[in-house]
């Protein structure tokens, strides 16, 4: 099964979702800002990924700035995007018990 963490108003993550399906897979298409992923699953997606969570999080959303997250730890920030999904980076997929970020959208073919 192959997951899409998807943001239909961005232009990476519709790019990517044309990419998977050229590829003719169907993807579960997860709009992770309505179904915010917990905090298992992050942990998750980041050790997949083998990124920090400062790798994922979005450094440039105001809400970043608000919830004065720039020397949080690893947990806080996990927390931070599972209580703001928003404050994911985007997309993320999840296939074939790996994942790939969307930035560049071709990087996903990798684990497809």
């Amino acid at each position: 099964m192959t997951t899409i963490w998807h943001n239909p108003r961005c232009s990476k993550s519709r790019a990517t979702l044309d990419i998977i399906k050229a590829q003719g897979i169907e993807p579960e298409i997860r709009l992770y800002q309505e179904n915010a992923p917990d905090e298992t699953e992050i942990r998750a997606a980041l050790a997949l990924l083998n990124i920090t969570a400062a790798d994922l999080i979005r450094t440039g959303e105001a809400l970043y700035k608000e919830l004065n997250l720039k020397d949080a730890d690893e947990t806080t920030l996990i927390k931070a995007m599972s209580a703001h999904p928003k404050l994911i980076e985007r997309p993320v997929v999840l296939a074939n018990n790996k994942a790939a970020l969307g930035r560049p959208p071709e990087s996903v073919l990798d684990i497809l």
